[in-house]
């Protein structure tokens, strides 16, 4: 109060230490961040692993935790839609393709492969090392819809195969529909290898990329080019044997007719 000049010594000690280039609090907390740099985008199975050790031989004191953050937090938030967005996907594609054929018995059949391509897509991820990311996932619906779309045109085909026999002759044999599937499968392999062909010629090279931008394709690519193969052996061999099953049931039934007499193609099987 006097204006009266004395040595800060006198009332405080000076003295250099290693400590926090700032302060910082969240939720009323100090808090202090370790920034790490990692040469992978698997975030999941890093901070997995690093989680485990941690507990294992980091012994904190009394009031003190650890929490990760920064990309590992958006991914765990991109996870959680995803688990809301995965089954819509399935929901619609199973509406849209009722919508369209009008029976359950073939929007069913269409589902499937969708679980054959994602266990080549499964099988291919898992040699390849990549865990889940929101990359794979993005894969996967990609896959998912490439593998509905081949086995629409696959029963278009086979529908167009049996309305000829339909058209030409009454009443038809079990032998019709039978000859009916193999020629619908048969017209359909050729449209099918190359759309396989076409798909895994543009996608194969990105696994082999390693420039910027690969770690984020090649998780995406490689669901794509494995369910591709699972998915090309259910349409092309699966598909019309479910198909003349079906068929043959509504023959039995009395309910077998014509696509162009039930909307776009279908009878009540």
């Amino acid at each position: 109060p006097t204006g009266a000049q004395i040595p800060i010594g006198e009332v405080a000690r000076i003295s250099f230490s290693r400590g926090p280039a700032s302060i910082r609090d969240e939720e009323a907390l100090l808090t202090g961040y370790v920034y790490i740099d990692l040469n992978t985008k698997d975030y999941g199975g890093f901070v997995d692993k690093a989680t485990s050790l941690l507990r294992e031989k980091l012994k904190l004191p009394a009031g003190y935790t650890f929490k990760w953050s920064g990309e590992y937090e958006f991914e765990v938030r991109a996870k959680e839609r995803l688990k809301l967005i995965l089954p819509v996907v399935f929901f619609v594609i199973f509406l849209l393709l009722y919508m369209v054929f009008h029976s359950v018995a073939e929007a069913t059949i269409l589902i499937f492969p969708t679980l054959y391509a994602m266990t080549g897509g499964l099988i291919l991820q898992w040699l390849l090392g990549y865990n889940f990311s929101v990359a794979v996932w993005v894969g996967y619906i990609a896959l998912f819809g490439i593998a509905v779309e081949t086995g629409v045109v696959m029963v278009v085909y086979l529908h167009e195969a049996l309305d000829r026999r339909l058209a030409a002759r009454a009443p038809l044999k079990h032998e019709d529909i039978e000859a009916a599937a193999i020629e619908g499968a048969v017209q359909r392999l050729r449209p099918k290898l190359m759309t396989v062909s076409a798909v895994l010629a543009s996608l194969i090279p990105i696994l082999g990329e390693s420039g910027i931008g690969s770690d984020v394709m090649k998780p995406i690519a490689a669901p794509i080019v494995g369910g591709m193969i699972t998915s090309t052996i259910h349409v092309l061999i699966l598909v019309p044997v479910f198909f003349a099953l079906m068929k043959e049931r509504a023959l039995r039934h009395g309910t077998l007719r014509r696509s162009q007499e039930t909307g776009t193609g279908t009878d009540e099987a």
